[in-house]
């Protein structure tokens, strides 16, 4: 930037002010706040949507008294209520997403407390549980879910990732339960997505293990 006079009269009069220059013009503190503060970004939206996705998932297994004193919206009790009642795969990761929208306008500190309460304080560790088998459904599900993930996790080993994706969903093919009743089973590649991702979102040095499928 060429300093004319008008330029170093203005340097001088801000030179106690914090700031900075851009494009010949000087930037003060309020309008860096102002451009700070802002809507939330995709990335935001999307991570508070799969935190309110586990927290959903994770009310699926959250004690009667603690349910209670959450007093959740009737419509919520009942999707949670079904969700427990499907065993096939593809219906329950359905059922899931539906929880998880209606979630969202909910105001997630209450849950986790009532979730830390009933874990001993455990919340986060519960909630990354929920997160890694969020993400390993999402991502035997679809290939889209496997293009958000690499995005957000660039350093996995993508090659690994894929070729595990591709052999869960063969046994999933292969392992198509016919009774009502009758759970799928899960097979080595479905736990080690799971291991995988877990990793992935910082429990390297918590090893919480994995519900029985």
């Amino acid at each position: 930037m060429i300093l004319t006079a008008m330029n170093i009269k203005t340097i001088k009069a801000n030179k106690a002010t914090k700031g900075y220059w851009s494009n010949g013009r000087f930037v003060k503190p309020e309008e860096i706040a102002a451009e700070e503060v802002g809507p939330p970004s995709k990335t935001q939206l999307k991570a508070e949507a799969d935190e309110k996705q586990a927290l959903g998932e994770a009310l699926l297994s959250l004690r009667a008294d603690l349910m209670a004193r959450l007093d959740l919206p009737a419509k919520l009790l009942d999707a949670i209520a079904e969700a427990k009642r499907i065993t096939h795969f593809e219906g329950r990761r359905r059922q899931l997403q539906f929880i998880g929208k209606l979630m969202r306008p909910l105001d997630a500190a209450p849950i986790r407390e009532a979730i830390a309460e009933q874990q001993g304080g455990s919340a986060q560790l519960t909630l990354t549980l929920h997160l890694a088998e969020q993400w390993r459904d999402q991502l035997i599900g679809s290939d889209e879910a496997l293009g958000r993930w690499l995005t957000e996790h660039p350093d996995t080993d993508s090659q690994q990732l894929r070729a595990l994706i591709r052999q869960a969903r063969k046994d999933a093919k292969a392992d198509k339960p016919e009774s009502a009743g009758e759970a799928p089973r899960h097979g080595k590649p479905y736990r080690e997505i799971f291991q995988m991702v877990k990793q992935a979102l910082g429990q390297q040095n918590e090893e919480p293990q994995e519900p029985d499928a």
